[in-house]
Formats: structure tokens, C-alpha cells, sequence
């Protein structure tokens, strides 16, 4: 286990203080699905029960039970005879992905209420990404997105829907991994999260909501070109 990926895991044991006094599977699924929502688990990597239970202190039946919810929610796959993995996801799993935050992210911009709206977390996101891109850290960029977007989700003040939404967009930062310019493709999407921002400071849920159908759109197509180029990459090869 080397580079990358091999740091994601040995690195776990800074969330060790997160499990508290009761290590339970569900914690020890929230910090791995949250490493891959920022993009510290890339897909492909190998998650050696050894090396996980032991950065987290959790005994073995604890971590199996977590790999088992988390390949529920389509994050790990389990290989036989080689163990799990950070899922590699394909041009299909894209489409669905995007298909679910459309239906998702655009209806809860439509349902807001009268302005004005807690937008809060929205500004937090677009100036952690706009700080980023100054920085030329485009994988801080490609986790400022992520944010924007739960926190556009929360807007609706619904704990079933952030739940929903926070296992989907962990499983679209797999799919952003498989982009090879991240540059490319997070740069355009800087002005146009500031776009729906200001666009819901204004009150204007109308412009909005379209605005956020043509991002989608466009995003959706991006990435699933990538996916493309990789088809066919298997489990555990990916750098």
C-alpha cells in the first residue's frame, strides 16, 4: 500500500477521538464514508481490515459490520479472495447519480419558501472553493463543491433528505476521481455556484432552479466522459 492511498488509511487514526466510548459500526461508517466524500479514500483502494481496525482501534466484527453498510450504499465493494475495495464506479452509476440530484437538488429549490433563505452555508462553500482555487488546490475545490451542494440540500430542513443526499454525493466524489483535469472541469463550476448563490440572495428560486438544471447538465456530461475513458479499470489498480 503506497502513495495516496495508502496515507488515507494510515491517517484514520486522527478520527479515532470521533468513535467516543462507544465504537460502534455506524461511526466507524460515518468517518470512512466522510474520508470519501472528501476524497481521501480514492476508488480502487484496498481497505486492509488490518491496517483500517487498527488506525481506528476497532475490533474486527465492528469494522466488517461498517464494510457492510457501506457496500450497501454502493461506496466499498467486497471481491472474493482479495477483500474490499473503494467502489470504481461506471458510466451507469454516473447517470443515476445525476438523475437522483436532479430530482433532488432541483426540488428543493422549488419548494423553498418565501426569501430570505439561510444561505449561510452556501456563501462558507463558495468562498472555500474560490480560496482553493487561488491556492491551486483543485482537490479542496472538488470537496468546496461537495459542501456547496449539501448544504443546498439542507435548505429543505430535512433530515431524510441531507441523509439521501450525503450517501449520493460521497458516491459522485468516487466519480470525480476519475477525471484526469480537475482543473478542467471544477473551474467553470466556481462562477456558477456563486451564480445560484446570489440567484437565491436575491430571492430569485425561479432563475435559480434553472440555472442549477443547466449546471447538472453539463456536469453530468463531464464526468461521465470521464468514466468512460476508464471502463473497464478494475478493482486495486488504480494509482
Amino acid at each position: 500500500m503506497t502513495g495516496r492511498a495508502g496515507t488515507g488509511i494510515r491517517d484514520l487514526a486522527e478520527d479515532r477521538a470521533l468513535l467516543g466510548r462507544t465504537s460502534t459500526a455506524e461511526r466507524v461508517a460515518d468517518i470512512l464514508r466522510a474520508r470519501v466524500a472528501e476524497g481521501r479514500l480514492a476508488p480502487g483502494t484496498r481497505l486492509s481490515e488490518d491496517a483500517v481496525g487498527g488506525a481506528l482501534g476497532v475490533s474486527r466484527n465492528t469494522l466488517r459490520e461498517a464494510f457492510r453498510l457501506l457496500t450497501h450504499e454502493r461506496l466499498l465493494v467486497h471481491e472474493l479472495n482479495r477483500g474490499v475495495f473503494v467502489r470504481v464506479l461506471d458510466a451507469d452509476d454516473v447517470a443515476d447519480i445525476y438523475r437522483t440530484r436532479g430530482l433532488v437538488e432541483c426540488a428543493v429549490v422549488r419548494g423553498l419558501g418565501r426569501p430570505p433563505f439561510a444561505l449561510d452555508g452556501l456563501a462558507d462553500a463558495v468562498a472555500a472553493g474560490e480560496s482553493a482555487a487561488r491556492a491551486d488546490d483543485w482537490d479542496g475545490v472538488s470537496t468546496a463543491n461537495i459542501h456547496f451542494h449539501r448544504a443546498l440540500v439542507a435548505l429543505a430542513g430535512s433530515a431524510r433528505t441531507d441523509e439521501l443526499m450525503r450517501g449520493v454525493l460521497a458516491e459522485l466524489r468516487l466519480a470525480l476521481h476519475l477525471v484526469d483535469d480537475p482543473r478542467a472541469l471544477h473551474e467553470p463550476f466556481l462562477a456558477r455556484n456563486r451564480e445560484i448563490l446570489e440567484a437565491l440572495r436575491a430571492g430569485e428560486r425561479g432563475t435559480a432552479e434553472r440555472l442549477l438544471v443547466r449546471y447538472l447538465d453539463d456536469s453530468r456530461a463531464r464526468v461521465a466522459d470521464a468514466c468512460a475513458r476508464t471502463a473497464g479499470t478494475p478493482p486495486g489498480t488504480r494509482p
